[in-house]
């Protein structure tokens, strides 16, 4: 039996990586497609899965589904991807991408071979009181913030061993129905923070481009730090300025396009 092929092109910005598929290749169950083919062992392997459709207002439509198979709003790493893919394809400078989080212009800042830096205009952020939260063992304190997708962003003196556990538990506490995607930080000056990254839908990731720009907007708002904020990341260093609404700037890099089969 000839097997049904999938095309996709594969893109990472900062170590976040994802799959590009056009959404003509769609099947019935993107939930569990999506899943399996960001297996890093059965799949491909990847954060998540960027489907790209028709758009009347922007030139690509673009739908997430995260490793685990849930829809998310938005991801600024993976929108950065789609950004790239269609330079690459159609030689642009400026791409808008329609998310579930509003439309989203990337303008490209320069190119080198398959690896392009964008800024992205990302909205204007909603940044809600500091909080405490009851875990199992302690009580920990984190602001919320809406990039569009929801964050709640914690300030440590250290990342200590086993982190990924609390923040595990942070993001499915009963506080946040939908859960909530968690950034640590560490102030290193006004200017420079140091973050790690456990997403919804996804767990720890080397980076996360609305993960970057809720942290340093929490950052900026509190007064701990002052606009632009490089955000140190394990995948990279992106910076977040902040002025009416956030914008991100940060590279994204096409690896490779392949076929994978139903």
């Amino acid at each position: 039996m000839t097997p049904t092929i999938v095309p996709f092109v594969k893109a990472s910005a900062c170590g976040n990586d994802f799959l590009i598929i056009d959404g003509m290749h769609a099947p019935a169950d993107l939930e569990a497609f999506s899943r399996r083919i960001c297996d890093r062992h059965d799949g491909v392997g990847a954060d998540g899965v960027e489907w790209l459709f028709p758009a009347p207002d922007a030139d690509v439509r673009a739908r997430l589904f995260n490793a685990d198979g849930t829809e998310a709003e938005i991801s600024g790493n993976g929108t950065r991807c789609v950004a790239a893919h269609l330079c690459a394809e159609h030689a642009k400078e400026k791409v808008t991408v329609r998310t579930g989080a509003g439309v989203k212009t990337s303008t490209l800042t320069s190119r080198s071979a398959m690896k392009f830096d964008f800024e992205t205009a990302m909205g204007e952020p909603q940044v809600g009181d500091e909080f405490s939260i009851q875990l199992a063992f302690r009580e920990v304190r984190g602001i919320p913030v809406s990039m569009g997708n929801p964050h709640y962003v914690v300030y440590v003196s250290e990342f200590v061993p086993g982190w990924q556990a609390e923040a595990a538990e942070i993001g499915r506490h009963h506080d946040f129905k939908y859960g909530i995607n968690v950034e640590l930080v560490i102030m290193k000056d006004r200017q420079n923070i140091d973050v790690r990254f456990f997403e919804r839908g996804v767990g720890e990731t080397r980076s996360s481009g609305t993960g970057a720009c809720a942290s340093a907007v929490a950052s900026i708002a509190t007064q701990r730090a002052e606009s632009p904020v490089r955000v140190h990341t394990p995948g990279g260093i992106q910076t977040v300025r902040w002025e009416n609404e956030v914008y991100l700037r940060g590279p994204a890099r096409l690896i490779c396009r392949g076929e994978f089969f139903l």
